[in-house]
């Protein structure tokens, strides 16, 4: 007994296979006795099967090598035809288990021979059943069994022992791989006896892969080629019936890829899309790479003209620069020449430079029944705001006009039709009942108030750009900048009539020039535009008011372009310039201009940051850290959201006592800091909204990012509380979620007014756009809170004011195309009017409240619009719901949730997804927003003939 209890208890598998390998040399003669003992009965058939298979295995023990090829042969076949249930092993591969040992060391003395490339193939398939104490064994006799065979019969396919033996090679294929990448060849292939070449390995890989495809397991196949580092490689093995399954697998992995897999992923799929002719999908993609070539090539690849306008809308969309289109490819001037000959149909022109974009605007206003101007009782509704009467005399009244001026011109955005301004009796304008620096202000609203329309837009500014009011002359000129902002016209109005007014004497006109061009052409990269403002950003005689809107203006044309002359031109200024210049609060706009055209570069900002290592004053470093966010802006990466938490570490200038909460940095460095002069710890400020910049681009990302601010929030040094709301705000604009609008909530009744102030503003940006009606009572509430403190009262209105942006229609956040491509001008927009934020006391609560339309390149309308092939309006019924993901699902999942059935056009919220309702038209894009085409489908009629 106890030797049986002992055999029991020790739980190693040695005196198991003696016991079974004992058993089997016992069993001859009584058979049923033998099963008896293993616990299990076995049936007729099962005993049939063993007898056969165990004399099989004694036949390739015996000395005739004519009996060898029949009885491998045979067990090859019984192995494969045998079925197994899910969840049991199969049946030979269960009895041969024991003798696989003997089977090992048997064939090791065989001879090289098509027999021993057989029996090393089907010992490859009992060695799954080994996997666990003799690692890649399946993949080690594979790769001996195809070494063996003659180049003239190749070893069969490896799908051809299954589903399971696949899965099995692909992953040991992985490890293996990987093994040889840390330790070099010849040192893993000693570890694991496996022979073989990396590219074995690699064509291995890609027959398990084809494998997998075929069987719907796209996914797996994906991952095992990214493992063996041959992504691009898939292009050739997908089909039209794969292909989509993939490439949406393909796109949600980028976002988790280190850099330069993800642009290696991207253009794979780039390369299934155009192969298979899917030229919206592929143009999105270009666009996501912001690569000038691909984007041409695109464009120019379908030949249907229809099909062209809708990826016309496309590029206008993403505000690509248009001379990305008609670029000359060679030096030569005959090519140049060619290349002008081929202009652009006008229509196409007119879809790319949006020029119709206001009419459809208007239009959609009124099918939602949103046209009327709304006044500022109708967003305050101040009757339901909780206030104790005789407390509202000693508001600050210029305060709340100026207040009223951001949210008539946020909220009545696009319609062209406010009561205030646009429709004001002359005279009687609301810009007389502001002072001052407050006029300018409001004669940029108009600019708002007339969005995208540049017709009607530019008449109505005209008049007050002879104004003798300075201010409202340098309104008039902001205005023009802003209603041109993402809409390029023939006459190029914005640089004929602020162009002249760039090198005027007076500040307030030349600033606001400045940034009218650099809102006007937001993302363009006009080279002639460069010329106008560079010597600014150089200029040593100019203050850093001017130099840094300059370089701020030229970061917002430049977006994303990593121009160098910009980027050449603004360090040079950061060297050379004196350090109480620098010291100044407007250097961080000038770190932002540069900052801006790298963003989405990723890896294309290294030198411009090294550069920056070595310029001692404390703006460096905040160039530095606005430079590395903008260049991995939206990728989700890591390791850079790490470095910035890193930043965040520093408790700089602050008393011992607060050192030993979780940063136990070296004690040293602090000392001898502390002796210098006070520290700028600025750059912590733009760490914190880095984090959000980063995680922005997906979800897993961004959820996971509102727990570290939690913590910053409540280990974090005041200027780090200050800026957690802001990126808060960043992380989810225009997408009101319920966690972060309580976390927000909270922070806007926190001690520090600064805190609260940001979270005010922070509401809005959630919300813009949105009506959120709780978001609304919020900040109702808030306004009878704050009553007494101006600052606060200030901010709650413009946040009221943005969540009714466009009266609902517009919003601000930077992804589109079913959130997968990021806008760049929309990021630009976004980080300027955050970083005035970032010293509110100094920027926007002073006289600089003109710097909350930054916001306007991010600013798009938030519809689906339907056309037909002459681009006019089609109402058709879509269903709008919450977007579902649904890659690597099997089958055809719904892609929506919840959803209800509208007509076109439809509001769509940043999270929701339209599609159509029925197939009578087929999209010219798979991705319902903006303007679609659509086509009839020529099946459709005889379908419905059918049912009658």
């Amino acid at each position: 007994m106890s030797k049986a209890e002992a055999e029991i208890t020790v739980p190693s598998e040695d005196p198991q296979k003696k016991k079974e390998d004992d058993k089997d040399k016992v069993e001859g003669p009584s058979k049923v006795n033998g099963d008896a003992k293993e616990g299990e009965e076995l049936s007729e058939e099962d005993l049939q099967l063993r007898n056969e298979l165990e004399m099989l295995v004694e036949r390739l023990k015996e000395p005739n090598t004519g009996l060898y090829r029949p009885a491998l042969e045979t067990l090859r076949t019984l192995i494969r035809t045998s079925t197994s249930s899910m969840t049991s092993v199969p049946k030979p591969l269960k009895f041969l288990r024991p003798h696989y040992p003997d089977l090992q060391t048997l064939f090791e003395t065989w001879p090289a021979s098509e027999d021993k490339s057989l029996f090393a193939d089907i010992l490859s398939v009992l060695a799954m059943t080994y996997s666990d104490t003799q690692p890649r064994g399946t993949l080690r006799y594979r790769l001996i069994s195809a070494s063996l065979r003659p180049p003239s019969s190749p070893l069969s396919d490896p799908g051809s022992w299954g589903h399971e033996y696949v899965r099995h090679l692909a992953a040991e294929l992985g490890e293996e791989f990987t093994a040889r990448e840390e330790k070099g060849d010849e040192e893993a292939q000693k570890e694991s006896k496996v022979v073989g070449s990396i590219e074995a390995l690699r064509s291995l890989g890609m027959e398990c892969a084809a494998f997998l495809l075929q069987h719907n397991a796209e996914p797996d196949a994906v991952d095992l080629m990214e493992e063996l580092e041959i992504v691009e490689r898939i292009v050739e093995l997908v089909d039209e019936n794969t292909f989509g399954r993939v490439c949406q697998y393909m796109i949600r992995c980028v976002n988790f890829l280190p850099p330069p897999d993800d642009v290696t992923f991207l253009r794979s799929i780039h390369q299934i899309y155009i192969k298979h002719q899917r030229f919206p999908e592929a143009l999105s993609l270009a666009i996501r790479l912001g690569d000038p070539e691909l984007v041409r090539e695109d464009f120019k690849a379908p030949g249907n003209p229809v099909m062209k306008r809708q990826l016309a809308f496309l590029i206008a969309r993403s505000h690509v620069p248009s001379e990305w289109l008609q670029k000359p490819t060679g030096e030569d001037e005959d090519i140049a020449e060619e290349a002008e000959e081929e202009e652009l149909p006008e229509d196409l022109v007119e879809c790319l430079s949006n020029t119709r974009l206001s009419t459809h605007f208007k239009e959609f206003g009124k099918e939602l029944g949103v046209l009327e101007p709304k006044s500022l009782e109708d967003v305050y509704k101040s009757h339901l705001e909780t206030t104790r009467p005789g407390t509202t005399a000693n508001i600050d009244s210029a305060r709340a006009n100026l207040a009223g001026t951001f949210v008539n011109a946020f909220v009545n955005a696009g319609f062209g039709n406010d009561k205030l301004m646009v429709e004001a009796e002359e005279g009687s304008s609301w810009i007389y009942k502001n002072k001052d620096h407050g006029m300018m202000s409001a004669a940029a609203s108009l600019g708002l108030s007339l969005l995208w329309d540049t017709d009607v837009g530019l008449s109505h500014v005209d008049k007050y750009t002879y104004s003798s009011e300075e201010y409202i002359k340098a309104g008039s000129l902001l205005a023009i900048g802003i209603l041109s902002t993402g809409v390029r016209t023939e006459a190029d109005a914005p640089l004929a009539l602020l162009g002249d007014y760039v090198d005027n004497k007076s500040v307030p006109l030349k600033s606001s020039a400045i940034v009218g061009l650099g809102l006007a052409y937001c993302g363009s990269h006009r080279e002639d535009i460069l010329a106008l403002l560079l010597p600014h950003v150089a200029d040593d005689g100019v203050s850093m008011e001017i130099a840094s809107l300059a370089a701020l203006a030229l970061g917002f044309i430049f977006v994303g372009s990593g121009n160098g002359e910009v980027a050449g031109t603004i360090l040079q200024t950061l060297m050379e310039r004196e350090d109480k210049v620098l010291d100044e609060k407007w250097a961080r706009f000038m770190a932002l201009g540069l900052a801006l055209l790298y963003v989405g570069l990723q890896d294309g900002s290294d030198a411009t940051v090294e550069t920056l290592k070595a310029i001692p004053h404390p703006v460096a470093k905040q160039a530095q850290i606005l430079v590395e966010v903008c260049s991995f802006a939206g990728t989700g990466n890591v390791l850079k959201v790490q470095e910035m938490m890193h930043h965040c570490d520093d408790h700089i200038n602050t008393a011992k006592g607060k050192e030993k909460e979780k940063e136990d940095k070296k004690e040293e460095e602090k000392e001898e800091k502390k002796e210098e002069t006070k520290l700028d710890d600025t750059f912590q400020a733009f760490a914190v909204l880095g984090i959000a910049l980063v995680a922005m681009g997906e979800d897993t990302g961004a959820e996971m990012s509102l727990r570290m601010f939690n913590h910053l929030m409540h280990y974090g040094e005041p200027i780090i509380r200050k800026t957690v709301p802001l990126a808060l705000g960043l992380v989810s604009a225009s997408n009101p979620q319920l966690n972060i609008l309580d976390t927000l909530s909270k922070y806007s009744h926190d001690n520090d007014l600064q805190v609260a102030l940001n979270a005010i503003f922070a509401m809005g940006l959630i919300g813009a756009g949105t009506n959120n009606a709780k978001l609304m009572q919020l900040l109702r509430q808030l306004a009878g809170y704050y009553q007494k403190e101006p600052d606060c009262l200030f901010t709650v209105r413009i946040a009221q004011g943005l969540v009714n942006m466009g009266k609902g229609t517009i919003g601000i956040n930077p992804f589109f195309w079913d959130r997968n491509v990021m806008s760049r001008t929309g990021i630009a927009g976004l980080l300027a009017t955050l970083m005035a934020f970032t010293d509110a006391k100094s920027f926007i609560l002073d006289k600089y409240h003109w710097m909350l339309y930054f916001l306007t390149p991010s600013m798009a309308p938030r519809f689906l619009i339907t056309l037909d092939e002459e681009l006019n309006s089609k109402p058709v019924a879509v269903r709008v719901g919450q977007a579902v993901d649904v890659v690597g699902q099997a089958g055809k999942p719904r892609t929506i949730s919840g959803f209800q059935t509208h007509s076109t056009p439809v509001r769509l919220g940043t999270t929701e997804r339209a599609e159509l309702a029925t197939e009578e038209f087929i999209p010219y894009t798979p991705v319902l927003e903006g303007f679609v085409i659509l086509r009839k489908n020529p099946g459709w009629e005889t379908e419905d003939r059918m049912e009658v």
